[in-house]
């Protein structure tokens, strides 16, 4: 029997439902597009820090590593070529992040999910076939258009599959998914290291296919979210149905008519055409401002060069191979951990809390890591093996802070603040942002790293604490507010409320 979940909203309405299999079952197929998301990232890191990877591809940096023994720990992997093979993915999904906006306004979440998985496995064929570099940036590029689509519309379809009330943790799955994805990638290039011959890097980066199959065949199962539906086709009673079934009651009208209204409102203020004008206007402000600076923000963390490069960070600080591997399962069962737990207390503690506690966490680790190599890791020489485990644990409470704060929220908060006018290319703008700044700190980061040094850290850390002022005075709580009664937040915020309210 259905248990009654009641929200009252301004208009004085209740959605019912309940958390129904129905609903798990199509968000943990959907989540699948940030296992493929995941493990790139993760598996990228491991790769690049392959010895018989490194002589096949960027044989220059092998012979640095293995005999130049001038070369400061710092600056050993200091490589353009080699960041060039982990940013390009960005590059494409930088680009594809529009072409997915339209595709997921005007044929429907689904469609885009099935074209990311798609894209997806045609760049893990050319990857773990290439031959040579090129051939493996064309599949990074191939990735990134996989990648584009598929953080374009999933965290969308989890928000819009997901109650008001349960919204938080379900669309945490989505970074509890590239959790995952990473951990899993971290295990497969441990396990694919210790391979005898130079194929190893190549089991890793073929393993892809597996999560980007099952996304791309189980998508095709999946059904469209009832805000879409409404929005594409005009389909009402099909949306009806569809509401039936993932809320688990028969009595969903209230919620039926708050998604008629809001696309009836669509049409009369814009045509499919203009939703990239009508988010510049004055009303959308706080939307617009706050979908650029959450994920500017998310990447200016520094999260994903430690992704990207903790086996090589681990390896710059005196570390072998298998050990800065075994270290990077270490912080990706920490990342997927501290994830799940936040999934389990977003939606009590709110938005807000997190974003704030995990970035106090994120200051105070970043900066004892900066210390320790400020003060005990020289040009030549590793750290004693004490001062190598406390940073392996200062990262690792880094990533715990940064898995129940700014990565599941980064993606929760954008998803959930806009209008369904301008919802998918609200989220476009949002994945663009985090690919333009993932793609510049990942580009950058190993010769900030020869050049910095050690102040890599303090300077992440100064943004660490730039973000969360910003939380603190500038973004509302969203936690049990429906999406079609968002507006309501930036109204009655002490700040933004000057601005939309004003004619």
């Amino acid at each position: 029997m259905a248990v009654g979940l009641a929200i009252t909203c301004q208009s004085g309405q209740k959605n019912n439902g309940r958390i129904t299999l129905y609903v798990v079952l199509s968000c943990m197929m959907a989540a699948m597009g940030g296992v493929i998301f995941g493990y790139d990232i993760g598996i990228t890191g491991g790769v690049t820090s392959m010895e018989p990877f490194l002589n096949k591809f960027f044989h220059n940096i092998y012979l640095k590593m293995k005999e130049d023994v001038t070369v400061s720990n710092y600056c050993l992997f200091d490589s353009q070529l080699l960041t060039s093979f982990t940013s390009s993915l960005y590059v494409a999904g930088f680009f594809t992040s529009f072409l997915a906006s339209y595709v997921t306004s005007v044929f429907g979440r689904k469609p885009s999910i099935i074209a990311g998985g798609t894209a997806f496995l045609a760049g893990t064929a050319l990857g773990g076939a290439a031959f040579n570099v090129y051939m493996l940036i064309v599949g990074r590029l191939m990735l990134g258009v996989g990648v584009g689509f598929a953080n374009q519309a999933v965290p969308l379809y989890l928000s819009e599959m997901a109650l008001p009330r349960f919204r938080g943790a379900i669309n945490n799955g989505f970074q509890l998914s590239i959790g995952i994805g990473a951990l899993s990638a971290n295990l497969i290039n441990y396990g694919t290291e210790k391979i005898k011959g130079s194929y190893g890097w190549r089991v890793s980066l073929a393993m892809a296919a597996v999560p980007a199959s099952f996304l791309t065949l189980g998508a095709l199962f999946l059904p469209e979210t009832p805000n879409s539906l409404i929005q594409t086709s005009q389909d009402h009673q099909k949306a009806k149905r569809i509401l039936q079934r993932i809320r688990g009651v028969e009595d969903v009208q209230s919620e039926l008519d708050d998604l008629t209204k809001a696309n009836s409102s669509t049409s009369t203020k814009t045509s499919p055409q203009q939703p990239f004008k009508l988010i510049l206007k004055r009303r959308y402000r706080p939307q617009l401002v706050t979908a650029i600076a959450i994920p500017f923000f998310q990447q200016v963390t520094g999260i994903n060069v430690i992704a990207f490069y903790a086996p090589l960070l681990f390896r710059t600080i005196g570390l072998g191979e298998s050990a800065s591997l075994l270290s990077s399962v270490m912080t990706g069962i920490t990342g997927t951990c501290s994830t799940f737990i936040s999934m389990l207390v977003v939606d009590k503690l709110g938005r807000r809390t997190l974003f704030i506690v995990g970035g106090i966490q994120m200051f105070v680790s970043q900066c004892i890591v900066g210390g320790i190599m400020a003060f005990h890791l020289k040009d030549h020489g590793g750290l004693t093996k004490g001062y190598a485990y406390m940073v392996l644990v200062m990262i690792c409470i880094y990533v715990a802070g940064f898995g129940w704060s700014w990565g599941p929220l980064g993606w929760l908060v954008p998803s959930e603040i806009f209008p369904l006018e301008i919802r998918s290319v609200g989220q476009s703008i949002t994945v663009a942002v985090s690919f333009v700044f993932t793609f510049v700190v990942a580009q950058s980061f190993l010769s900030m790293l020869c050049h910095f040094k050690s102040g890599i850290f303090f300077f992440f850390g100064g943004w660490v604490v730039v973000m969360t002022v910003f939380v603190y005075f500038f973004l509302p709580e969203t936690k049990n507010v429906p999406l079609e009664q968002m507006e309501k937040v930036w109204q009655e915020h002490w700040f933004w409320k000057r601005i939309v309210c004003e004619k």
